[in-house]
């Protein structure tokens, strides 16, 4: 009996897999952040992106006016609608959010897998 050996095929597929979780995790992470994310025009809300680098497997979110920053880590304002600083942070280290973001990570390596 020969054996034959599809690990390279196996493995393009488990990146692919993983690549393509990936980009579903980081955006509903981006997606949940926008739920708490402080809100007066939307212009902040509208600024937010998320980056994937599909070959190292990394992936980015976050949000870009010159008043992000100073928004996020000054929790103590006042915003409207239940909004909050360190909207970032807390869906960052949210663990059901984690959990989320590794379903769907697990959900496409299963898909390219069969």
């Amino acid at each position: 009996m020969k054996l034959k050996w599809y690990g390279k095929e196996v493995t393009a597929a488990m990146k692919k897999g993983a690549a393509e979780g990936l980009f579903d995790g980081i955006n509903f992470m981006r997606d949940e952040m926008d739920k708490i994310v402080p809100h007066d025009e939307g212009t902040l809300e509208r600024s937010g992106d998320t980056k994937v680098d599909n070959s190292a497997l990394k992936a980015a979110t976050g949000y870009d006016t010159p008043y992000a920053i100073r928004l996020h880590e000054h929790p103590e304002y006042n915003f409207q609608d239940g909004r909050e600083g360190k909207w970032v942070e807390k869906v960052i280290k949210d663990a059901s959010i984690k959990k989320d973001v590794l379903n769907h990570i697990g959900k496409k390596i299963k898909k390219a897998m069969k």
